[in-house]
């Protein structure tokens, strides 16, 4: 069963591309890794969570929010890819925790995203990842997170072919015309 289908069958709604709150891009695709850029929990620019692991959150809430920021990262791996069938694997995944000295739980955090992950695909969704410990994140979010996915080969959508590509798709034409 595809991402899709698996995300329709669990009743999954995927947010929209996050916007970026600063001068940076969502993703960005080198042959067929697709590197996101760290998402937190937030809609509309806006943060849905705030506050320290070990003071403001317990490890279960903090899950939960591991969990709204992997929807966000899947959003906008849709929005970039055009359908989450195209994502091979789940490959490195960097969790950072806002937690306070002492606090030693950032993996069972982070575990909010990565259940998240194989619920959706599968083995393909188990991934190498680091869980850390951060003294602030930006806005005072709980937790951010970056992951890097494996793509199936292709264009992106809504990428216009260059105009190198189109001499060869032309050049391919004729050759099979022959």
């Amino acid at each position: 069963m595809g991402a899709e289908a698996r995300l329709k069958e669990l009743g999954i709604v995927l947010p929209p591309q996050a916007t970026p709150l600063a001068n940076y891009v969502p993703g960005v695709r080198v042959g067929n890794l697709l590197y996101l850029s760290g998402h937190g929990p937030e809609r509309e620019g806006r943060p849905t969570a705030r506050g320290k692991l070990g003071r403001d959150l317990s490890v279960e809430e903090g899950y939960a929010v591991a969990r709204e920021v992997g929807l966000n990262l899947l959003g906008s791996a849709r929005s970039l890819l055009g359908s989450l069938d195209r994502v091979e694997r789940v490959v490195k995944v960097l969790g950072m925790v806002n937690s306070v000295d002492g606090f030693g739980a950032q993996p069972k955090v982070i575990n909010g995203f990565s259940d998240l992950m194989v619920e959706v695909f599968g083995d393909r969704g188990r991934h190498a990842r680091s869980a850390v410990g951060m003294a602030e994140l930006p806005m005072g979010i709980p937790v951010e997170i970056e992951m890097i996915l494996e793509v199936q080969d292709g264009p992106v959508p809504g990428r216009k072919k260059g105009r190198a590509a189109r001499r060869r798709s032309r050049t391919t034409r004729r050759k099979l015309r022959r």
